[in-house]
């Protein structure tokens, strides 16, 4: 069977299309103001990925922020759901799912059959998600990729106490006039976002082992950080933007 997951994010369009429960092909689009637009991209490059007409995808599920824009989907789930079901398809040890996407982060447990037993979403405040990395990341006028390698190379932790951008990129300012090094002020991000994201998994419940998912699993300052707060070893996908597609895919299969 050939099926398709797509996950309309608040930043990004990601297709999976998985032909007998194995991915054939994917890809990753900004979504822009044009949903429909890029979601034409999107489909275009997954399927010149799997090398499948669309008429060959028997079904199709949408899930993330913009799923009721995907008028072709079958069905519909939740980020949730797709998150936990990609998951652990992946790795079927895997307990706790760390969700953490451009707006909104969560904590997933759920059991060996990929199944949501609990959850807790931060949906309230940019603090724990990709905004708020890419917002520090301006204000310490670093590019994005580079936080997290700059992050790694400090020596002490400092604490930040901002929950919202504004007063976080204030308390930065003050940093700077510390004459605070930029390694360490990273490192304080990317420590306070990690705070923010550990509270979720302790709502739920902390249970091992543990995967990352995601654009930011691939900031290794942040990964760091986590890791350091959790006491624990991270499993990291080797795609982590397409779990949640993924996911959304081996359900349209179900």
């Amino acid at each position: 069977m050939i099926t398709a997951g797509i996950d309309v994010g608040a930043k990004n369009i990601k297709i999976v299309i998985v032909r007998d429960s194995q991915v054939s092909g994917w890809a990753v689009i900004p979504g822009g103001y044009d949903i429909r637009e890029s979601l034409e991209r999107a489909w275009a490059a997954a399927r010149a990925a799997a090398g499948l007409p669309q008429e060959r995808i028997e079904r199709i599920v949408a899930t993330g922020v913009g799923r009721r824009k995907v008028t072709e989907a079958r069905d519909q789930v939740t980020e949730v759901s797709a998150a936990a079901a990609g998951a652990g398809a992946l790795d079927d040890r895997v307990r706790t799912v760390i969700d953490v996407g451009a707006e909104e982060s969560r904590a997933i447990k759920i059991n060996g059959a990929g199944k949501v037993v609990d959850f807790a979403v931060n949906e309230k405040c940019a603090a724990g998600t990709g905004a708020f990395t890419e917002a520090m990341a301006r204000a310490l006028e670093v590019p994005l990729a580079e936080l997290g390698p700059l992050s790694r190379q400090s020596a002490r932790a400092l604490v930040m106490n901002a929950q919202c951008v504004v007063f976080a990129e204030s308390e930065l300012v003050t940093m700077v006039h510390s004459q605070v090094p930029k390694a360490d002020m990273a490192r304080a991000v990317h420590d306070a976002i990690a705070d923010r994201i550990a509270s979720l998994v302790r709502r739920v419940g902390l249970e091992k082992e543990i995967m990352l998912i995601g654009g930011v699993a691939r900031n290794e300052g942040l990964v760091e950080s986590l890791e350091r707060e959790l006491e624990t070893v991270l499993i990291l996908p080797e795609i982590p933007e397409i779990v949640s597609a993924s996911g959304a895919a081996l359900l349209a299969g179900q």
